[in-house]
């Protein structure tokens, strides 16, 4: 067969070749629907049970209603005045001043650093210790929190347990939670929720691979290079992750600090959840107090857009 009528079959049979069907991309919606079918009831309970509650909360902001008096049964929307006052009003600042320096303290640096650390220890130390930590830890992790909470206000009382062990040795010490009211409710905060954060990393930490470290000590790493070089990078996003878990948790805090404290002396331990509580139930203003809650909730959005971003995935 000579080259030509080769060439010319090649080209015939080219063009014979039928052509890719194009995709028609009512397909691909409809095949997207019915992959999603499945979580209908899912994203109605969500839409029920978060969504509704959240809209109904912030239309309360918008209103004037109350626990007594004429608001109690008609109440009437007022717009933006609840929240014009709420920046007018003096102990606001300083309440979102308190949210932050007890979310800072007390789950950002406190529970995760020290959870951090307890996992730490718990991986090279024997089985005992393991068990006598992960018992002592967990365990206030496990209780109620009201019962946790007059643990720790028996704690730190005036005359409670710490004042005690300090006078034992010869120091007299300070009514806690009177004069370091945050101090206290931070410290007591540590202790509930660093379970949590031990075992989170715990459980990351499982997931280095021990060759990595064992290389990287090779080369000469110290412990803290190894820490900071090595293990923080690899288990970052259960960092992340736990990170937001426990800003959140830590953000809608209130019966400790209302057990402890109930928010003072005065106004020196009224976290936005305390101060909703107080302005809503005790002043009866449920739209101001609503207008708090709004606001709090604002902040926790916030924050896990933050987290969310620092989570998205590395596009290379």
């Amino acid at each position: 067969m000579s080259a030509p009528t080769t060439a010319r079959q090649n080209d015939r049979l080219g063009r014979e070749k039928p052509s890719p069907r194009p995709r028609r991309p009512h397909a691909a919606t409809h095949r997207s629907f019915l992959r999603a079918v499945p979580l209908l009831p899912a994203v109605i309970l969500l839409a029920v049970f978060l969504l509704g509650p959240v809209i109904s909360s912030f239309y309360g902001s918008l209103t004037d209603s109350s626990l007594s008096g004429a608001s109690a049964q008609d109440s009437r929307f007022v717009g933006l005045d609840n929240y014009s006052a709420l920046f007018a009003d003096a102990d606001f600042p300083k309440s979102i001043l308190l949210t932050l320096l007890f979310l800072v303290a007390s789950a950002i640096v406190g529970q995760n650093v020290l959870g951090l650390g307890l996992a730490l220890l718990m991986r090279s130390s024997n089985r005992v210790v393991r068990s006598l930590v992960g018992t002592l830890v967990v365990t206030a992790w496990v209780l109620p929190e009201i019962v946790a909470a007059f643990a720790a206000y028996a704690f730190f009382n005036d005359s409670g347990t710490l004042n005690n062990m300090l006078g034992a040795v010869g120091i007299d010490g300070p009514n806690w939670l009177y004069t370091l009211p945050m101090l206290s409710v931070i410290l007591a905060n540590v202790w509930r929720g660093t379970a949590f954060s031990m075992l989170v990393y715990a459980a990351a930490l499982q997931d280095v691979p021990p060759e990595i470290t064992e290389s990287a000590e090779v080369d000469g790493a110290h412990g803290w290079q190894r820490l900071i070089f090595i293990t923080i990078p690899m288990i970052r996003r259960s960092i992340s992750t736990n990170l937001m878990l426990t800003t959140l948790q830590t953000l809608s805090v209130f019966t400790l600090i209302f057990v402890m404290t109930g928010g003072g002396p005065g106004t020196d331990s009224s976290t936005l959840p305390v101060l909703a509580y107080q302005e809503a139930f005790q002043f009866g203003q449920l739209g101001f107090g609503t207008a708090i809650a709004t606001i709090m909730l604002l902040v926790g959005a916030v924050f896990s857009i933050a987290y969310i971003r620092v989570l998205k995935p590395e596009v290379d």
